[in-house]
């Protein structure tokens, strides 16, 4: 799920920013620190959307930096279990499918790709479901939920399930959104 939190932290400003106004050389510091990264309780750091609020700032012996505390706001994705999600497949291997969600790749082991016995066509890369023939291949959007989220310094892992009507390869659920209509 995207957020958009208010975290309260100490920002360094390198003196190679002091040339630029404060608000701005705050920003820059915290576009080249927290940008990109992730934070076991904030999740993925994105995007430093404002900043609210700066202390005065504080210089200590022996770094030329100037370190002010920071009130902003930041754009940031944390995956949550039984969250529906919707992403690209990125790669095909024969345990699983990989999809991008947000900023990282989830895995949908085979056996959760889909609602029926799936096969993996070496040569081709895809899954094929034995009784409907529905595929998944590479650069398919799917839907699905999330099953399990383990994210730290060591371990990124986001498990997912297309194993329920509406969720799988979404040109699947169009179609059976048109066959619900008809009825």
């Amino acid at each position: 799920m995207y957020k958009l939190i208010t975290i309260e932290d100490k920002v360094r400003v390198d003196p190679k920013n002091f040339n630029l106004d404060i608000k701005d050389a705050v920003k820059k510091s915290l576009q080249d620190t927290a940008e990109s990264k992730l934070d076991s309780d904030y999740g993925f750091l994105l995007s430093v959307n404002d900043i609210l609020e700066i202390g005065e700032g504080r210089i200590y012996p022996g770094d030329g930096a100037i370190y002010y505390n920071v009130r902003y706001r930041m754009l940031t994705f944390v995956p949550e279990v039984n969250e529906i999600v919707e992403g690209e497949i990125v790669d095909v291997a024969s345990f699983g499918a990989f999809v991008r969600i947000g900023p990282i790749d989830a895995m949908a082991h085979i056996s959760q790709s889909m609602d029926d016995k799936v096969m993996f066509d070496k040569k081709n890369s895809i899954f094929v479901g034995k009784k409907t023939k529905k595929t998944l291949k590479e650069g398919d959007i799917v839907r699905a939920r999330i099953v399990s989220v383990s994210l730290s310094k060591n371990e990124k892992k986001v498990a997912l399930t297309m194993r329920s009507k509406w969720l799988g390869n979404v040109k699947y659920i169009e179609q059976l959104k048109k066959k619900v209509k008809k009825k």
